[in-house]
């Protein structure tokens, strides 16, 4: 790209689970002639609905969503395939006159998008990874997670216990290349090929740990045991890294019998509620996000912040 030629414009909201994304987005986009990119890796995966806080059918039809629906549950998906079909979605939203508008909460899909991340990390080693694979098998998620742990504890701070083949590929890579994982993504360029404006939502702890558990009652009220029940019966396995995603493998531990609903709905607060201190951790070293706290419930007030935000960053082209 030339000095002269003129990056497009990506507009970007990013925030812990439950802190209201949804509902600011669609009044920005509203606003602004946005169409939304969904920034959430769960939410490609087709019939997981409630556990994922999809945008409704009818938020949906109010503006053009994106990266929803595209996969079965037993699709492995992957950031970098997230990052290649974001890019050529904002070439086409842009293609249109429209302001493309990531939201979501999957802070490495979001950054891998935002800046110029470059996906190789040395290949592959199927024979260490069917190796890993039998380790876990015979000493459990854990023990494979604590050997991560062991050389690269800003991924396994990243990576969920139970999600085997995020841990694999980070072994892998280290085992290629002798760099942890995480220093492979701290030496990514941080320079953006678009013209960013990246907004975060943040909220008092207390508050936001209350939503969390307000929201987690819903989705029990709106069906998740029965869409966790639905995708169980359609054979799709415990052991999918989607199935690994919260309120999944929360509330499939229930109806496979493993233990009590209390006990599961339990698990599924506690394990939001770090998910969202991840979440913060993650956004909290990117730079260029403009934050705002919207603790107080005051969605006008809100709105309004975040616009002049914008349109200090994409001020409208003179006639």
């Amino acid at each position: 790209m030339t000095e002269t030629e003129k990056k497009p414009a990506l507009l970007v909201l990013v925030g812990p689970t439950a802190v209201g994304k949804t509902k600011l987005s669609l009044e920005l986009a509203g606003r602004f002639g946005c169409e939304i990119i969904s920034g959430d890796s769960m939410q490609v995966y087709r019939g997981m609905d409630i556990g994922t806080a999809k945008a409704t059918e009818e938020e949906r039809s109010l503006v053009p969503h994106h990266m929803i629906d595209i996969h079965n549950p037993d699709y492995p998906f992957s950031v970098a395939e997230f990052q290649e079909r974001s890019r050529a979605l904002i070439e086409e939203i842009s293609s249109r006159g429209k302001l493309p508008f990531i939201v979501g909460g999957t802070g490495l899909y979001v950054e891998s998008v935002c800046y110029d991340y470059q996906f190789s990390e040395g290949g592959s080693d199927e024979d260490y990874r069917l190796e890993l694979n039998e380790y876990a098998d015979s000493h459990g998620e854990e023990a494979l997670h604590d050997k991560l742990k062991a050389i690269d504890p800003p991924s396994a701070m990243r990576i969920h216990t139970n999600d085997r083949r995020r841990t694999i590929r980070a072994l892998e890579v280290y085992r290629l290349t002798g760099i942890p994982q995480s220093e492979h993504l701290a030496r990514q360029k941080k320079q953006s090929p678009y013209e960013l404006c990246i907004v975060g939502l943040t909220m008092e702890r207390d508050l936001l740990y209350e939503r969390i558990e307000q929201r987690i009652d819903l989705m029990m009220e709106q069906g998740l045991i029965r869409e966790v029940a639905s995708l169980l019966d359609k054979g799709y396995s415990t052991d999918l890294v989607s199935m690994q995603g919260l309120g999944y493998k929360e509330i499939a531990g229930y109806v496979t019998g493993q233990y009590e609903l209390p006990l599961a709905v339990d698990l599924l607060k506690r394990n939001t509620r770090r998910f969202a201190k991840r979440q913060l951790s993650w956004f909290r070293h990117m730079k260029d996000i403009r934050w705002v706290d919207v603790t107080e419930p005051n969605i006008s007030a809100h709105l309004q912040i975040i616009s002049d935000i914008i349109a200090g960053k994409f001020p409208p082209d003179p006639e």
